[in-house]
């Protein structure tokens, strides 16, 4: 029997930086958008819910929060409204710290923090958990990318490492569109055919009221993260649900803790609340 239920950050980057990323990148990832079918309206082709939910990803899945309230993390939040559509159970495998790279290899930053900690990578763990509960698995959701890139600023300056982010950047891409998305898109066919959903959710911005250059930096990573997932899954926005491109962002202060004694970059409960809510939405059910 598989007893194994198991229960998130972000960026900035000088505005002529951007400006010029954002000339290289967007024209080709909203090409390969169009070609993997991101016109199609979020959620019009899912399959729905099934028996079980299983969440990957990082401190965002398992639910952060700085005043060490761990139970109202977005992963709850949407496990509470896909009981109603007849799922029983949630497998929660996130880990705070996780980057794509630990991901796939193990040895995440914080396995203390892991509810149920589980031996090997957590992509291991998924695709286990994948091929024992073949065809009964739907959705799974993943949020993964701000820790492979976040620790190029320096939020005192608002300055980046240029070089090292485009490096980083581009293993984030590589991970996820050689070896990720491929391998749980795959865990996902049965007998040929696609039995569960696989959102994934792009990055708000925690930065973007100290540092407003920042909001084109996590553009940049958005448009990134949407044509890696491809024809494999669903993106799910987040960086609108909290706010967007507003500068100031009335929303740091309640849907983060940044304006608070920790200034921290994750969502409160407020803040999962909403990110819950773009999952249902994106995904209809």
């Amino acid at each position: 029997m598989h007893r194994k239920a198991h229960v998130y950050q972000h960026i900035v980057v000088p505005f002529s930086f951007a400006l010029l990323l954002l000339l290289l990148f967007v024209p080709s990832a909203l090409a390969a958008s169009a070609q993997h079918g991101h016109s199609v309206k979020p959620g019009s082709a899912l399959l729905g819910a099934k028996k079980h939910y299983l969440a990957l990803g990082d401190s965002l899945a398992f639910g952060f929060q700085p005043d060490l309230s761990f139970s109202y993390g977005y992963v709850d939040d949407f496990f509470s409204n896909l009981q109603s559509h007849g799922v029983k159970d949630v497998a929660n495998l996130g880990c705070p710290g996780e980057t794509s790279v630990t991901f796939l290899n193990g040895n995440c930053p914080a396995p203390y923090l892991r509810k149920f900690p589980y031996i090997g990578s957590q992509l291991n763990e998924a695709l286990d958990y994948l091929r024992f509960y073949a065809g009964q698995v739907s959705p799974v959701t993943l949020d993964i990318g701000t820790n492979d890139v976040k620790g190029n600023i320096n939020t005192s300056n608002c300055s980046i490492n240029q070089t090292q982010f485009t490096k980083d950047l581009a293993t984030l891409d590589y991970n996820l569109t050689h070896i990720i998305l491929p391998q749980l898109h795959a865990a996902l066919v049965v007998n040929g055919k696609v039995t569960g959903d696989l959102l994934v959710m792009n990055l708000y911005d925690s930065y973007q009221n100290i540092c407003p250059n920042s909001v084109a930096f996590t553009q940049i990573v958005n448009q990134h993260l949407a044509r890696d997932v491809g024809h494999y899954g669903t993106i799910v926005d987040v960086f609108s649900a909290f706010g967007g491109s507003t500068t100031p962002n009335p929303h740091t202060c309640t849907y983060t803790w940044m304006c608070s004694i920790f200034a921290d970059i994750h969502a409160t409960t407020k803040g999962y609340s909403v990110i819950a809510h773009a999952f249902e939405q994106s995904a209809g059910y």
